[in-house]
């Protein structure tokens, strides 16, 4: 089976709760956000997850309007929590 990698980036209570900064995450080829998402899921647990639901996601620099988007080969996932401030 052909597999992509693909780069997440965490961001503040998102780092927190994935007890790191920056992973990288092996999905089968053809993967989409969701399937990438559910892997983190998975991984990092519970706690993880009600955070995540609270997120915006950036791949490759561009917002993710549909998580049926699929994966690029080396493509960078952000994970960004909502922000306070002005």
């Amino acid at each position: 089976m052909t597999t992509t990698t693909v780069t997440v980036r965490y961001f503040a209570a998102a780092r927190a709760a994935a007890g790191t900064e920056v992973e990288k995450v092996q999905l089968p080829a053809g993967s989409t956000v969701a399937a990438a998402l559910d892997a983190l899921r998975a991984q990092h647990g519970p706690e993880f997850a009600v955070v995540l639901a609270r997120c915006s996601f950036l791949l490759d620099e561009v917002a993710v309007r549909d998580q049926a988007t699929t994966l690029d080969a080396d493509a960078v996932l952000d994970v960004l929590p909502p922000f306070a401030g002005g």
